[in-house]
């Protein structure tokens, strides 16, 4: 029994269902011999000149014969079509189109196994045939516009006859059956096909795994995983492993299922964006193959509420942040029941900061308004699992597996210890470093780093974690120093091609640091690289073109790049000493599955460290706990005023009960003994209260006849939570726009460009005061007075500039925050990162985050003012600013940015060579891809057509379900008699 049919069948069974519920909206569906013989009339003697009726094979239309009494079946607009179809002028037009069809539904019903291949190449054919068919009233060949076919059809809806009494519902059901039991003969016929040996999903989902992933076979726990009582009825489940363990695939398998399978919507959420790119990209090429939409929700990508999609199921892909604002327009459209699986990565992220508040407000409404989902947790750092387990209500599985065997040693002076866990002091003596310096390399070199690496490079991989971005760089350019020289000569021409990939990127420029290090096979990588730096230094680090990367602690947590050794700088982060959890991140990048059989991680730490070291090898992980209550209980406050806009949550009652269900809930008990958890949740309406979020509505009476009191969001409240706007700013949002549209200078885009600028990143930047007042001036006429407007006048510079005393009150939050404008504003105009990052003396970094970070509030500013119709005259504004922003390229190359992970460095690659649109991309030959443009792998330009391919067929179907919804006959249509269209 082949996979399609398996479907064909349950859309049958569904469609039947269906019917019986709403007998008057559905449309008859004819499956296998019993099609062929409705669509060939002549041949079973039925009347030629009956009504026909559309039936639908998997994704092509044809017509049907059918009777004059089930006219009421079909939408008036297709009912003027079918009378077009009909008429005498069209019988001769037809016989070509008849014939095309006979050709196939032969084909089809022929060769079962292939219908989707068959039906995707010839629907293409019957489409054309139809359209080259249609004709003008006149009888002329010239083809008729999509304007004037919708034109015809609503004429066609105001004179169609009022339909008469339909046929009794036990007849419809009796012809279903029979469809069905002809789907069920074709099904039995070809029933040696495979209909799902891997894990109850095609074996084709496991040849494209090995495809593209090189995995043949599923690892001993991942098997016992998948098959687990718990997963397999749907209980939601916690399961934690070292890194490296192989976590992922099994949640990607899960997804299959729900999509495949149980023919649900699925939610994967990842912690940053460019995870979330690089797993779009990954699942691409699967939903291509399996007819499943591929949405990416990071940075301003995404759409609220998502598209509904009616043939097909959708996997969204989505950081923290995004996931929350998909879940709450999921909530607000009524469509929550339609996630059947929520997958969250780095589950410990719970416990950090304002982002853990972010995840647990959406796993805690999903939780009460989905009692259907399913949710998969994982994470290689847990320790508090039963809290975790009780607020998800989940099981939990662990398994201690490692595909690569890891070592831990502790580098302390020029003794390496060994940590033994056994052991009461922890560490084993190992070796003293054989490596003798001279007394002018120990002080270069106290901690004998150039040792350690030249250990395992070149011919290794290694990993140098330290405590700063410009720790990073020195490391880098300390060990290129004194390495020998003859690490140039290899794969010299590839690090030659890496450079001059590095300058391509900076439109000519490139890093001094970076220049020198790379043909020595280094780099450092950092949160200061753009983003196609960083993307190029780790595929060249991934082909083995680099053999050590110095880096931050953030490279632990984001993309997957082992090593053979990872040596840790310090114990500490910035002057933070490493958590536990940090720490397992770090030496969890040792060790590659398939490659090494070992891996090593040495934490090189001072005398004065050891104890600390101690506690931080013994002791446990750190607890996961909620952070609702985090930065003065903001967490709470977003999260009940959500709840009461969504209308999730209106009274005290229903509140308590909600509260109850989350984390914080349940860890209440720890977090609050001097009050109640109740009178928490009270202080922060009354919060919500005095800011004029919420308000009490009138006391009602429930049906015991008690009264009761209500709570609404206010207009602000109600357009704070619908762009997601941070609490602490909403009222200084407020004000800008209101006072944006006393004097909104409309002559150029700084002044809007510093409305959208964003609040929490102020703090990031101090100005540089002689630079701001350069800037200034280098301004036109029209550009300087919005400093006057926002209120940074020109005599606050000068005096800054010159350091003189400033008398004038001026808000030191506005003059740091327009000084950003300043910088976006640069970026706006010039589109080049290095110029403005040499003008303002920034990193190149810096001013990517910050020009994303713009963009995703100008989106959360958009959906702000549309609640509010005082900033009606914003909506427009802010819809073309927040384009300009998320791409700030030339226009001819934001289409080849909307694939997913493709850069403006790849997109300016792929322009050059002649790819100059989506359908140029997505109808590429990889293989050709991979011969024309430098520096890309044969896995990257396969996810990058696959992505382009996923990114057409949404645009294109969202326009057809357009234009079907346009000539949709409206449920609710009021009756038409011949009388009042004669009236007309």
């Amino acid at each position: 029994m082949t996979y399609q049919n398996l479907n064909l069948l349950n859309y049958l069974q569904n469609d039947k269902n269906n019917m019986r519920k709403h007998p008057a909206k559905n449309v008859p569906f004819a499956t296998g011999e019993a099609v062929k013989d409705s669509l060939i009339g002549q041949k079973s003697g039925q009347n030629s000149n009956a009504a026909s009726e559309q039936i639908c094979i998997e994704g092509f239309s044809v017509m049907h014969p059918r009777s004059p009494d089930e006219t009421d079946e079909l939408p008036s607009s297709q009912l003027a079509l079918s009378d077009q179809f009909n008429s005498p002028l069209r019988k001769y037009e037809t016989k070509e189109l008849q014939s095309e069809t006979n050709r196939v539904l032969n084909c089809c019903l022929t060769d079962p196994p292939d219908v989707p291949s068959v039906l995707e190449n010839e629907t293409l054919n019957l489409n054309i045939v139809q359209n080259q068919s249609r004709t003008t009233n006149s009888g002329t060949s010239r083809r008729m516009s999509l304007k004037d076919q919708m034109k015809n059809a609503m004429a066609g809806n105001a004179m169609a006859p009022t339909s008469k009494a339909s046929r009794s519902k036990k007849m419809k059901e009796i012809a279903l059956s029979e469809e069905i039991n002809v789907a069920m003969k074709t099904i039995e016929a070809t029933s040696g096909a495979d209909i799902g040996p891997f894990y109850g999903l095609p074996s084709k989902v496991k040849d494209l795994i090995f495809q593209f992933k090189g995995i043949k076979e599923l690892y001993e726990w991942q098997h016992t995983c998948l098959t687990l009582e718990s997963v397999q009825s749907r209980k939601n489940l916690i399961y934690s492993l070292p890194t490296s363990g192989g976590k992922t695939l099994v949640a990607e398998i899960l997804i299959m299922q729900e999509l495949l399978c149980r023919k649900n919507d699925a939610l994967f959420i990842l912690p940053y964006v460019a995870i979330v790119q690089e797993k779009v990209r990954g699942l691409s090429a699967f939903g291509i193959e399996f007819n499943f939409s591929v949405e990416e929700y990071a940075g301003s990508k995404g759409k609220f509420p998502p598209i509904k999609r009616r043939q097909k199921k959708s996997l969204y892909i989505a950081t923290i942040e995004k996931a929350h604002s998909l879940v709450n327009a999921l909530i607000e459209t009524e469509r929550i029941t339609s996630l059947g699986l929520i997958v969250v990565d780095e589950l410990h992220m719970l416990g950090e900061g304002s982002r853990g508040a972010v995840l647990e407000m959406t796993l805690s409404k999903i939780l009460y308004t989905n009692k259907t989902s399913q949710i998969i947790g994982m994470s290689a750092t847990l320790n508090n699992v039963s809290d975790l387990q009780h607020f998800l209500k989940a099981e939990h599985f662990a398994s201690n597996f490692r595909p690569v065997q890891l070592k831990e040693y502790v580098k302390i002076c020029d003794k390496i210890y060994e940590v033994d866990n056994k052991s009461e002091d922890y560490f084993t003596f190992s070796r003293i470093l054989s490596y003798k310096y001279s007394s002018n390399m120990e002080k270069i070199d106290p901690d004998h780093l150039i040792a350690l690496v030249t250990e395992v490079i070149p011919n290794y991989s290694c990993l140098v974690f330290c405590p700063t971005k410009k720790n990073c760089e020195n490391v880098s350019k300390m060990l290129c120093k004194y390495l020998n020289k003859s690490f140039i000569t290899i794969k010299e021409k590839e690090k030659c091609a890496v450079i001059q990939e590095l300058k391509n990127i900076g439109n000519g420029m490139i890093c001094p640091i970076l220049r020198n290090t790379v043909p020595y096979g280094l780099a450092y990588h950092h949160s200061g690289l753009t983003n196609d730096e960083r993307k190029l230094i780790e595929d060249a680090y991934t082909a083995g073109i680099l053999c050590l990367l110095a880096c931050t602690s953030t490279l632990a947590a984001g993309v997957n790049l082992p090593a053979r050794r990872v040596i840790l700088r310090s114990p500490y982060v910035a002057r933070d000493f490493l958590k536990r959890s940090q720490y397992k991140q770090m030496i969890g990048r040792a060790g590659r599955a398939g490659m090494d059989k070992e891996g090593e991680s040495i934490l090189i730490a001072q005398e004065n460290d050891k104890k600390l070291v101690s506690n931080l090898i013994s002791k446990p992980l750190e607890g996961c706990y909620s952070n609702l209550i985090y930065d003065n209980e903001k967490g709470i406050k977003d999260l009940l005023l959500s709840l009461i806009g969504l209308k999730v949550t209106q009274t005290l009652h229903q509140i308590v009960g909600f509260m109850a269900g989350t984390l914080l809930g349940v860890q209440q008990q720890q977090f609050f003994k001097e009050k109640s958890f109740l009178e928490v949740i009270e202080q922060a309406l009354e919060s919500l209260m005095e800011k004029g979020l919420i308000k009490d509505k009138i006391s009602s009476c429930n049906n015991e006849g008690k009264m009761y009191h209500k709570l609404e969001v206010t207009k602000l409240g109600h357009a704070t939570f619908k762009g997601s706007i941070d609490l602490a700013y909403c009222d200084s949002l407020n004000m800008d726009l209101k006072k944006g549209l006393e004097g909104l200078v409309l002559g150029n885009y700084l002044h809007l460009i510093y409305l959208i600028t964003p609040y929490d990143i102020v703090s990031q930047c101090i100005p540089d005061w002689m630079i701001y007042f350069r800037q200034f001036h280098q301004l036109d006429a029209v550009e300087q007075k919005v400093f006057a407007t926002v209120g940074v006048p020109e005599s606050f510079l000068t005096k800054k500039a010159s350091c003189q005393t400033v008398k004038k009150t001026v808000d030191d939050f506005v003059a740091a925050r327009f000084y950003l404008s300043l910088v976006l504003y640069s970026l706006f105009k010039e589109m080049n990162t290095w110029a403005v990052a040499q003008k303002f003396n920034m990193s190149r970094g810096f001013l990517q985050n910050l020009l994303n970070s713009a963009a995703t509030f100008s989106s959360s500013v958009q959906h702000f003012c549309e609640e509010l119709e005082e900033f009606w005259a914003y909506h427009a504004l802010f819809k073309d600013l927040t384009h300009k922003l998320s791409y700030c390229v030339k226009p001819e190359l934001v289409p080849l940015m909307e694939v997913s992970g493709v850069q403006e460095a790849r997109a300016r690659q792929l322009y050059n060579a002649g790819y100059k649109s989506l359908t140029y991309l997505a109808n590429a030959n990889p293989e050709v891809l991979v011969k024309t443009i430098e520096h890309m792998s044969k896995r990257q330009a396969n996810q990058i057509v696959s992505s382009a391919k996923m990114l057409l067929n949404e645009k294109a179907e969202a326009l057809q379900e357009e234009v079907e919804e346009l000539l949709r006959l409206p449920i609710d249509l009021p009756l038409q008699t011949e009388s009042t269209v004669t009236a007309r």
